[in-house]
Formats: C-alpha cells, sequence, structure tokens
C-alpha cells in the first residue's frame, strides 16, 4: 500500500485542476486528504494506492501538469 503525496500551487491548481482531477479518477485511488494551504492557497492531496506500479504511473502523469510535484512512501 502506497501513499501518493501531490503538491501544487494556486495557479497550477486554477489551471489544471479539471485535468488533475480526471488523472486520479483513472486509478484505483482513496482519497486521503486534500488541503489548501491558507498562505499562499498551494493544494496539497494525498490519495492511497494499493500496486506500486499504479503509484509511480499517477505520480507521472501528475507530474507532467506544470507545477505539480509528487512523492510516495509505503504505508
Amino acid at each position: 500500500m502506497w501513499r501518493v503525496i501531490v503538491q501544487c500551487p494556486a495557479e497550477s491548481w486554477r489551471q489544471y485542476a479539471t485535468e488533475f482531477k480526471a488523472i486520479a479518477e483513472k486509478y484505483s485511488s482513496t482519497p486521503l486528504a486534500s488541503k489548501k494551504m491558507k498562505d499562499d492557497e498551494r493544494r496539497i492531496m494525498e490519495y492511497q494506492i494499493e500496486n506500486v506500479n499504479e503509484a509511480e504511473e499517477f505520480i507521472e502523469e501528475c507530474v507532467a501538469l506544470e507545477g505539480f510535484t509528487a512523492t510516495f512512501e509505503a504505508l
């Protein structure tokens, strides 16, 4: 089981939110958290994914969006 952590600045979220949501829907993931930071409005989202290959693919698609970063760790 893997936790994928995706972050993006407010500007990237405004521009790519729809694309990101479509990517998240493609994978069998469970949303764990979604935060909008008060100071700079950046987004931090966490998902649980069972398969390591899917976690890696999810990250690859997310970081292809301008401004998005992603990491994953074992749960």
